[in-house]
């Protein structure tokens, strides 16, 4: 598995936030991942999940007399 480091201060990432970023990706199959920085230190991640309806005609109710 690829080693993650941090670019400010060398900072080695944390197996568990490692662990909940690649957990939040794995869990959507549409949407997003987002990773909030603060002082070189993973603070907040943030997963947005897409669905995606099918795009079939709606069905019409005829009135009956």
């Amino acid at each position: 598995m690829t080693q993650l480091t941090t670019t400010h201060k060398s900072n080695q990432l944390n197996t568990d936030v490692i662990e909940e970023i690649l957990g939040a990706v794995t869990s959507i199959e549409y949407g997003s991942v987002e990773v909030v920085i603060h002082d070189g230190r993973v603070v907040q991640i943030e997963c947005r999940k897409k669905i995606r309806l099918s795009q079939s005609k709606p069905t019409r109710k005829t009135l009956e007399p």
